[in-house]
């Protein structure tokens, strides 16, 4: 039964393409990260914010002073509705063993959404008002990375930035350039050397290519002349590599609010003898007003080109 058939084969794909996002997204870590979150009509979700008094002086006459805790509901609205539609002949699939239908979805997964998901988190957090930020180009072996990081903590430490739930995103310029000033290693058996850092500073430490990891990306809209390959690109000149970035991880509110694969069979698919694969993700992400010096960037003093 073709229907029952369609059904089965997106109960399979859902937990592949979940696994493959997780594996292959960097910022993945931060979804749902803020649970004071509720949605609201189509395109908007209200985050939950209290604000309360501070300490009064106390009276032995009059006791305690008054004081008052008020909550509100911030309204955010999500900006980012991406999508994409994919058709795959049946005959090609057939004579493939399902390979074309199957490796598809999960390279798409992987090449595509989740590097435009990161980028696009990166950029987002980079341009918040209010954050921390510092800058300057990295020359692996001469320039004191440790330093820097140090600096980044000592701000976010005076600013009352918990130290719980840091992460430290780091570029592969800065990881290397980490690497080469701190001595460390762990000896396998006697037969190699592990020099990664995965902890530093009780900060999970997440390297992130440099096409991800810049301070602005252009989303092409995949339909426009010279943008129908889609994606995102790193614009120059007005754009920076970003070296580093410390976010608090319940600064964020990255809200996955739709992602919906949807294959149908070729039964189903009234346009082609062939199986059909959409995909849409209707999400975006946020830094909470209050908590803005929950992330300080690094970035490159020089744009990219």
């Amino acid at each position: 039964m073709p229907y029952n058939n369609s059904i089965s084969l997106v109960t399979k794909a859902l937990p592949i393409l979940d696994e493959v996002y997780k594996a292959e997204s960097k910022t993945s870590i931060l979804d749902a990260a803020n649970q004071n979150v509720r949605f609201i009509g189509a395109n908007a979700v209200q985050l939950y914010k209290t604000s309360l008094n501070g300490l009064g002086t106390y009276s032995r006459n009059t006791g305690f002073p008054t004081g008052s805790a008020t909550g509100s509901w911030e309204t955010l609205t999500l900006s980012k509705d991406r999508g994409r539609s994919f058709q795959i002949d049946v005959m090609d699939n057939d004579e493939t063993l399902g390979m074309a239908m199957g490796t598809l979805v999960g390279e798409f997964i992987r090449t595509q959404v989740a590097p435009e998901v990161d980028a696009v988190t990166f950029a987002k957090l980079a341009g918040t008002s209010g954050i921390s930020s510092a800058n300057a180009d990295i020359t692996v072996g001469t320039t004191d990375v440790p330093g820097l990081i140090q600096t980044a903590e000592q701000a976010m430490g005076d600013d009352e930035v918990p130290l719980e739930d840091r992460i430290l995103f780091v570029s592969e310029k800065a990881y290397a350039g980490l690497k080469a000033k701190i001595s460390r290693f762990v000896m396998n058996d006697d037969r190699g050397i592990n020099t990664q850092v995965e902890m530093y500073d009780d900060m999970r430490v997440i390297r992130v290519p440099k096409g991800r990891f810049n301070t602005a990306v252009t989303l092409y809209d995949g339909v426009t002349a010279g943008q129908e390959a889609g994606g995102y690109i790193v614009p120059a000149s007005t754009s920076y590599p970003i070296n580093f970035m410390i976010v608090h991880r319940p600064a964020i509110v990255k809200v996955m609010k739709h992602v919906i694969p949807r294959i149908f069979s070729p039964e189903q698919n009234i346009e082609a003898d062939a199986w059909r694969f959409n995909y849409r993700v209707y999400w975006d992400v946020f830094c909470e007003a209050n908590k803005v010096k929950g992330i300080y960037m690094h970035r490159a003093s020089t744009a990219n080109s």
